[in-house]
C-alpha cells in the first residue's frame, strides 16, 4: 500500500489487446495502492511519424505531412472503434482526436508557409510531436472510466515546467512539483487516476517542450519524485532489463536485480528500456523501479534499487552502440577538433559530443564519439556525415580519417576494480581487435572500442560471462 506510479510504453498500448492488459493492470493496482499515478506513451510508432511530418512540413511538403496526419488519425479512430467504449465515450473520444490533429496541421501549415533553406526549429517540432503522448492518454483515461473508476488526462505541458532546450529540455523540479501539487494532488486525494502525458512539457511561458527520446520514463520518474511515490514500474514488452539486446541475441535474460548505478550505465551504453536521466532523479530520493511485462504480469520483472545481490562475478550485462572514430597520424594540441567534434555533432543529433576515449602517442592520435542511441538508427551516419563536410571545410585538420565503430560495454559493480575479470574480458575476445578501451571512473563499466563488423561476435562472446541472478 502507499503511492504507485506506473508508466506504460509505446509497445503497450497500440492495441485492444494491450489495451486490455493495461487497464487490468489498472484496475489490479487500484485496488492495491493508496494512490495510483498513471504515464502515458504515444502508440508505438507515432511519434518517429510526427516527427517526420515535422520535417516534411518544413520542406513545403504539404501533401507528404498531411498524408501523415491522415495515417495517425485513421489509426487511432480505428483502434477507438474497437474498444469497449459507451457512446458519449467513443464521441468524446474522436472529437479530441480530431481537435488534436487539426491543431497540429495548422502548425504544420504556418511551418510550410514560412519555409526556408534552413533547418527547421526544434522549438516548432516539439509543438507537433508531443500530440501522440495526449491522444494516448485520452485513450487510457476513457477506457477506465468505462470500468467504473473515476480518471481524467493531464496534459504534462501544464505540468512539466522545463528550460528552453527544445528537444532535450531539462526539468525545473521546483516548479514542477508546485504544479504537480497544485494540479494532480488534489485528484489523488479524490481517488482519481490520473493519466499524464509522458515525453513533453513547456517552459515557463507556456512553449511547448519535449523531455528527449524516451522522456515518458523521465516524466514518471519526475512525477513519482514530486508527489511523493514509493515505487516507479515501467511496463514495457519485455520481462525486464536484459543481459544484453534479446533482438540481436536470444541468449538474453532478464537480470533480477540493478543498483541504480549500474542501471545508468546500462542506458548510457545502450539500453533502450530506460531514460538515462531518470535513474539519478530516483536514487536521489531512493524510489525503487521495477520493470515488468505488459503482456506477463505475474512476472517480477527487474527490481532497480540501492542494494542488490552482491557476487563475486560482477558481470551483468554487455551492451553495444554505435559510434564514430577518428584518427590522425600526428599528435598535438586536440583543441581544434574537439571544437569541430561538437559543432558536427550538435548540428546532426542536437545534443553535444560525448568523447569516451582520446588517446595519443608520439606520432598517433585516436578519439572516439559515442553517438546516444535514443536519437535513433541514423544517428551515426548523420553525424558522420557531418563530420566529414566539416573536416573537408577545415584546411587545418582535412588530414583526419574518419571511421564507424562499434562500443561493446560490460556492465557491473566494481567491474574496473577486479583485474581478474578484465583479464577474462581480452581472453573471451580472443581474435577481435580492440582498438581502444576505457574503464568508468565509478567501476562500473568497461568499455571496448573494436571495428564495427566485429561487435556482434564480440557481444556473443562476452555474454557468456554475464550473471542475471543479482
Amino acid at each position: 500500500m502507499g503511492t504507485l506510479t506506473m508508466k506504460f510504453g509505446g509497445s503497450t498500448v497500440g492495441t485492444t489487446t494491450a489495451l486490455s492488459q493495461v487497464v487490468s493492470i489498472i484496475l489490479q493496482e487500484y485496488e492495491r495502492q493508496d494512490r495510483l499515478i498513471v504515464v502515458a506513451s504515444a502508440l508505438e510508432g507515432v511519434t518517429d511519424a510526427l516527427i517526420e511530418a515535422a520535417h516534411l512540413a518544413g520542406l513545403s511538403n504539404r501533401r507528404g505531412y498531411r498524408r501523415i496526419v491522415a495515417t495517425v488519425r485513421t489509426r487511432h479512430l480505428s483502434l477507438v472503434e474497437k474498444l469497449p467504449l459507451n457512446a458519449n465515450e467513443r464521441t468524446s473520444l474522436n472529437a479530441d482526436i480530431d481537435n488534436l490533429l487539426f491543431d497540429m496541421l495548422d502548425i504544420c501549415q504556418s511551418m510550410s508557409n514560412t519555409a526556408t533553406e534552413e533547418t527547421v526549429p526544434q522549438q516548432t517540432i516539439d509543438a507537433v510531436i508531443g500530440v501522440g503522448e495526449q491522444l494516448a492518454a485520452r485513450i487510457i483515461a476513457a477506457l477506465i472510466r468505462t470500468k467504473g473508476l473515476r480518471s481524467t488526462h493531464i496534459d504534462a505541458t501544464e505540468i512539466i515546467i522545463t528550460d528552453d532546450q527544445f528537444g532535450n529540455a531539462r526539468p525545473l523540479i521546483d516548479e514542477t512539483r508546485s504544479r504537480l501539487a497544485a494540479y494532480v494532488q488534489p485528484m489523488l486525494e479524490r481517488d482519481i487516476v490520473p493519466v499524464i502525458t509522458g515525453f513533453i512539457g513547456s517552459t515557463r511561458n507556456g512553449q511547448p517542450t519535449t523531455l528527449g527520446r524516451g522522456g515518458s520514463d523521465y516524466t514518471a520518474a519526475l512525477t513519482a519524485v514530486c508527489l511523493g511515490a514509493d515505487e516507479v514500474w515501467m511496463w514495457t514488452d519485455v520481462d525486464g532489463m536484459m543481459s544484453t539486446d534479446p533482438r540481436e541475441f536470444p541468449g538474453a535474460q532478464v537480470i533480477a536485480e540493478l543498483a541504480y548505478e549500474e542501471v545508468a550505465e546500462l542506458a548510457y551504453f545502450g539500453a533502450r528500456i530506460v531514460h538515462a536521466h531518470m535513474i539519478g532523479l530516483l536514487k536521489e530520493q531512493q524510489i525503487p523501479l521495477r520493470i515488468r511485462n505488459v503482456y506477463r504480469p505475474q512476472q517480477p520483472g527487474t527490481l532497480i534499487h540501492t542494494s542488490p545481490k552482491k557476487h563475486a562475478q560482477a558481470i551483468k550485462a554487455v551492451t553495444s552502440i554505435q559510434g564514430i572514430s577518428l584518427s590522425t597520424k600526428r599528435s598535438g594540441s586536440l583543441a581544434t577538433i574537439y571544437r569541430v567534434i561538437d559543432a558536427a555533432v550538435q548540428e546532426s543529433i542536437g545534443n553535444t559530443a560525448d568523447v569516451t576515449i582520446s588517446a595519443q602517442s608520439s606520432a598517433h592520435t585516436f578519439i572516439c564519439v559515442v553517438i546516444p542511441p535514443v536519437i535513433g538508427p541514423e544517428g551515426a551516419a548523420n553525424a558522420q556525415r557531418k563530420l566529414r563536410d566539416h573536416l573537408e571545410n577545415h584546411p587545418a585538420i582535412t588530414d583526419w580519417s574518419i571511421a564507424p565503430v562499434g562500443i561493446i560495454t560490460i556492465i557491473g559493480s566494481g567491474i574496473s576494480d577486479q583485474p581478474h575479470l578484465i583479464a577474462r574480458v581480452f581472453d573471451t575476445l580472443n581474435d577481435i581487435p580492440v582498438l581502444a578501451m576505457s574503464q568508468g571512473p565509478d567501476a562500473h563499466n568497461l568499455s571496448l572500442v573494436i571495428n564495427v563488423d566485429d561487435a556482434p561476435r564480440a557481444v556473443e562472446r562476452l555474454h557468456t560471462l554475464t550473471i542475471t541472478d543479482a
